[in-house]
């Protein structure tokens, strides 16, 4: 190391440090270099990870096309957007669908229901999907078959599949419904499936509904061929020409056991999303079915149906044993089956 160098004057000692050495300079700036590297290159990669997360995040969004900002948020566990296997929505991929089933019993008004609900444009209701045994021969077969349906991979003569706004179909309490209904009342809640409660109110009426009906099966009064529904005055007349004979003596425990059924179903149900229907009901007041759409969240139009109502006008012209039914009711909590008329 060089030798400090002191200079005296009058007035003060003066010092001189000695020369820095050149290698300890290269030193000094190769150590700033490489710190500055490491600190260029540690903030270069945090944005490059910025961005790809960023477009990552882009990406995502674009394949989600489909939003529901503008849409009341308590209404979006029901809407769903199907991507049915069959075919393509198109231009209709990010219409909202909501889905419904009507719960009811056999020859309880809910064909005439689902026809109106069917003139509806933007409503599609399949019939009794679960008319078909093996469509509910288990609690798997029948989570399956609705998943077919409400994904809009059920072809039916009422479909409109590509734009529809409600999907759903009608549900027979015969049919598998009550058996499984702690699993469907579970899928109905996880999928938004709203339930439309649709029963008759006259249980006397609905018996001869069902016991003619029956009768026609075998017998087939419209030309051989027999028909659940008519669409003139001329079918509904010839169909009406039957009387059935009521089992009297069992007559009291048939209407009860069609109450406990229709309770039942209310009480297993109860916990969905659900309205409840009378079929006179709608029959007197067509702002039932108004109800109906506000229901299902959809714009109103009227509704129309071609059936004709085969059992018309006053009961006891379509019972062949009146007098024996009139005697069994009177007095009980069923006499007023007697006198009800629409």
């Amino acid at each position: 190391m060089a030798e400090e160098i002191c200079f005296f004057t009058k007035d003060a000692l003066i010092i001189k440090p000695p020369k820095k050495s050149p290698a300890l300079l290269r030193m000094i700036v190769i150590v700033f270099a490489m710190v500055c590297g490491v600190y260029i290159c540690s903030t270069c990669l945090k944005q490059t990870n910025t961005e790809t997360t960023r477009k990552l995040l882009n990406i995502e969004v674009i394949e989600r096309p489909c939003h529901e900002y503008d849409t009341d948020r308590s209404q979006i566990p029901y809407l769903h957007y199907p991507k049915p296997k069959t075919f393509s929505r198109a231009e209709c991929s990010c219409n909202p669908v909501r889905l419904f089933a009507i719960l009811s019993a056999q020859r309880s008004g809910s064909g005439w229901f689902e026809t109106l609900l069917n003139s509806h444009i933007n409503i599609t209701s399949n019939g009794e999907i679960f008319s078909v045994k093996e469509r509910r021969e288990n609690a798997s077969s029948i989570l399956r078959t609705l998943d077919m349906v409400y994904n809009l991979d059920l072809i039916t003569s009422a479909s409109k599949n590509h734009c529809s706004a409600a999907v759903g179909f009608k549900w027979m309490l015969n049919q598998g419904l009550i058996p499984y209904h702690k699993e469907i009342v579970e899928y109905f809640n996880n999928k938004g499936v709203s339930v439309i409660f649709l029963f008759r109110r006259n249980l006397l009426r609905r018996m001869v509904s069902v016991l003619a009906n029956s009768y026609d099966r075998y017998a087939r009064l419209l030309n051989g061929t027999h028909k659940s529904h008519v669409h003139s005055t001329e079918e509904a007349s010839t169909l009406a020409k039957y009387k059935p004979e009521i089992n009297t003596p069992l007559l009291i425990t048939d209407l009860k056991r069609m109450e406990v059924s229709t309770k039942e179903a209310l009480e297993y149900f109860n916990s969905t999303r659900n309205i409840f229907l009378y079929y006179e009901d709608l029959i007197k007041d067509h702002t039932k079915l108004e109800d109906v759409i506000e229901f299902l969240r959809l714009p109103q139009l009227n509704l129309t149906s071609r059936q004709v109502k085969i059992h018309s006008g006053p009961l006891q012209e379509h019972i062949k044993n009146w007098d024996d039914v009139n005697k069994t009711l009177k007095g009980t909590a069923y006499e007023s089956f007697l006198r009800s008329d629409y």
